[in-house]
């Protein structure tokens, strides 16, 4: 069972001004658009629409709020890089990412969803840029690595890993695939340590 089962839609936020005070931990989500983000999120939530998924890339523009039972909340953040936006929207979506990400105190840590066939774009590497400033934690999905040959995979993820080291010590990355499920332990296990939410943790009491 999903270490995260039970989240439930809490809010959306379309401008700083938006966001819900600080009520518990935060995790955020973040990616380039069409990086598996919302399809990651409802894989380790166990929900098959808990974030909206699409084809059309850039179709999260708002900041989406999950609740979690513990308190806690994942972050649904929009997706970047979609160049078919037009261009004050973006703006908008850089200084709404920017300021929440080096500012909101209850953030804990960020998951940053990469396609494992095109990590590391400038993008990517702007938003790696943005957090190294709080000294908060991230951690690098791969996704879709499924697509990948093992060996392809285990490449690809040294690359990264090496890269990830040049902005700070706490940032970490795995092989993640919705599709088939692939890394949801390990996923979970810095997820919900950041969160203090260990399998012990989710049982419920007898009686």
């Amino acid at each position: 069972m999903s270490l995260f089962r039970g989240a439930t839609f809490y809010i959306t936020a379309h401008h700083l001004s938006d966001l819900p005070p600080p009520l518990g931990p935060e995790i955020a989500f973040a990616g380039r658009s069409n990086a598996g983000k919302s399809s990651a999120i409802n894989t380790l939530v166990d929900h098959n629409r808990l974030a909206f998924v699409s084809k059309t890339p850039g179709r999260t523009q708002q900041i989406n709020f999950f609740s979690l039972p513990g308190g806690a909340f994942l972050v649904d953040l929009p997706g970047y890089g979609y160049a078919k936006v037009q261009r004050e929207l973006r703006a908008h979506w850089e200084q709404l990412l920017s300021t929440y990400l080096q500012t909101r105190g209850s953030l804990f840590g960020m998951v940053l969803i990469m396609d494992s066939r095109h990590p590391l774009t400038p993008l990517d590497r702007q938003m790696l840029g943005w957090f190294a400033a709080t000294g908060k934690p991230v951690h690098v999905l791969l996704s879709k690595a499924d697509k990948l040959t093992r060996q392809e995979g285990m490449k690809t993820l040294r690359e990264v890993r090496s890269e990830l080291h040049k902005y700070a010590d706490n940032y970490t990355t795995q092989l993640f695939s919705s599709m088939k499920k692939q890394g949801m332990e390990e996923a979970e296990g810095i997820i919900g340590g950041w969160l203090g939410i260990t399998p012990e943790s989710t049982k419920k009491a007898p009686g």
